[in-house]
């Protein structure tokens, strides 16, 4: 019993994943005070076991590791609007909630992603990232959110770590890429080292059906004419679970509200 609780103890404190291993605050669990482990009492006996905060702090550590901001991990289901909204919104939200529901089942599939299309403020990254907030949390799915304007701005700045930035896009469970090809004055953003590198990205997980979610503001035929094999990928990836989004700006617009 006792070389057991060793063990235990030594594998918790070289998990390098457990940012509370080394917290000497208070612990936050009161079973294992952190230690991912207690004692329990079966038949007389003394057997030690994984605490249930386990599963709590793998969620943690994915939300962590994730690269969503703080802010948006306050998005989920339940705080998305569509009291009052034109009927393309509840449509949206019910399509990013059933593509939840469905994500255990359509993983490994061809059509495993979803595409949120068409007018800015109308909660697209809103519903994308109450699917990843969830993903992460309820079934520990890794996530990473890779916002296309300021991710690639990172990448040019940082070329040494370049090749490290991109394995782990292509490889990560779940990709999120918001505001793909995001428009400037009316102009989409995809210079031609912009989609040579997104290009390999939604190949490499196309070929290996891993599961991508994606905003823009550009339609399917607007992406397709950027680069037609990236936009056909696209598409048929998340064929089963692309909503596009338009009409008056000012009814879909949250942020015009009452202009």
């Amino acid at each position: 019993m006792e070389s057991l609780k060793n063990r235990m103890e030594t594998q918790s404190l070289e998990d390098k994943s457990d940012d509370y291993a080394q917290n000497k605050e208070t612990p936050k669990c009161p079973k294992c005070k952190d230690q991912m482990g207690f004692i329990e009492v079966r038949n007389g006996n003394e057997v030690w076991v994984r605490c249930s905060c386990i599963k709590w702090r793998r969620a943690q550590n994915l939300m962590k590791a994730s690269e969503i901001t703080d802010e948006f991990k306050k998005l989920g289901f339940k705080n998305f609007i569509t009291d009052g909204k034109p009927g393309i919104i509840k449509e949206v939200y019910n399509a990013a909630l059933e593509y939840f529901q469905e994500y255990e089942s359509i993983k490994h599939e061809r059509h495993n992603s979803i595409a949120l299309l068409g007018q800015p403020g109308a909660g697209k990254t809103h519903l994308l990232t109450a699917i990843s907030n969830n993903l992460m949390t309820r079934l520990h799915v890794p996530v990473l959110y890779f916002p296309y304007v300021e991710g690639f701005n990172d990448l040019k700045d940082d070329f040494n770590e370049l090749e490290i930035k991109l394995d782990r896009m292509k490889n990560i469970d779940v990709l999120f890429i918001d505001d793909l090809f995001k428009p400037v004055r009316g102009k989409p953003r995809a210079t031609e080292w912009q989609v040579e590198q997104m290009y390999s990205i939604i190949n490499y997980r196309y070929l290996n059906y891993k599961p991508i979610l994606i905003s823009s503001e550009l339609t399917v035929d607007e992406i397709v004419d950027i680069d037609e094999a990236l936009g056909t990928r696209i598409f048929q990836m998340c064929r089963d679970y692309i909503v596009v989004i338009k009409g008056d700006r000012k009814v879909l617009n949250h942020r015009l509200v009452g202009v």
